[in-house]
């Protein structure tokens, strides 16, 4: 039997960030039919109120080193200002959205990461999604907005990456979906030339990405978000893309698809 069709969209960059390209997202996600599940970030705003809190905000390979003082950031920041604004944009366009942590009904649980070379702090690595919870969501006609905070099922917080979230939930409900998964942020695709924002790379297979990775063609924050995208792929989600926002209302503008 055919499976039903899900959709996961991340957004992030500078999309969260300006007022009028974030409702023109939220608007064209609303019009999108059948199951759906957005999920955001909003490092740069989490940046910004720490700088007017006079808290320290410190960054290691483009990765925020998560204190305690900085978590309280980020819960205040993704789970209260960014997400509500989110949720009640689409209920602007009647999309019946439910803002969510992974706290919220257990959908999400993390540990902290290890301490290798370096501390991250309060950073969760995803162990659990609770697809079955978020299902039970889809099928009463809720549309789930997840932020970028996790819990470990003891109390405890953490700051998670959002595509990584992303990639976590995309694969969980790859279980009952055939799942496609939508990295939206302000440029058309992965670049093979980061000054030309034309300079698009369409495909990239495994060997492909290798390879633009040793050639140090794709480096910095793409790094992880590549991995993220291979990593659902492994787990059984039928595509991934990276794409400029408005690939969510048209699938044929030029973009990057992922494939093993």
């Amino acid at each position: 039997m055919e499976r039903q069709k899900l959709l996961v969209a991340k957004i992030g960059g500078n999309i969260i960030e300006d007022q009028n390209a974030l409702a023109t997202f939220l608007r064209d996600f609303s019009k999108i039919q059948g199951p759906k599940i957005l999920i955001h970030g909003g490092g740069k705003s989490a940046t910004r109120l720490a700088s007017k809190l006079g808290v320290k905000t410190e960054m290691i390979d483009g990765r925020r080193i998560t204190s305690a003082e900085n978590l309280d950031i980020v819960v205040m920041t993704y789970g209260g200002l960014i997400n509500k604004a989110i949720v009640s944009g689409l209920q602007k366009n009647n999309c019946n959205a439910l803002g969510l942590t992974g706290a919220d009904a257990n959908v999400i649980v993390a540990e902290k990461r290890p301490v290798q070379f370096i501390d991250y702090g309060f950073v969760g690595d995803v162990i659990n999604v609770n697809h079955t919870t978020i299902k039970g969501l889809l099928d009463i006609g809720i549309i789930p907005v997840f932020c970028a905070v996790t819990h470990d099922g003891n109390g405890q917080l953490f700051n998670t990456n959002a595509d990584t979230i992303a990639s976590e939930i995309a694969s969980a409900m790859s279980e009952d979906f055939e799942v496609s998964l939508f990295y939206c942020f302000e440029l058309k695709g992965v670049l093979e030339n980061i000054n030309d924002k034309d300079s698009v790379i369409e495909n990239i297979d495994l060997e492909k990405y290798t390879k633009l990775r040793d050639d140090e063609v794709i480096a910095d924050g793409m790094l992880p978000k590549l991995q993220n995208c291979f990593d659902a792929l492994h787990k059984n989600v039928s595509s991934v893309h990276i794409a400029n926002a408005d690939f969510i209302k048209d699938q044929t503008i030029k973009h990057t698809t992922l494939s093993l």
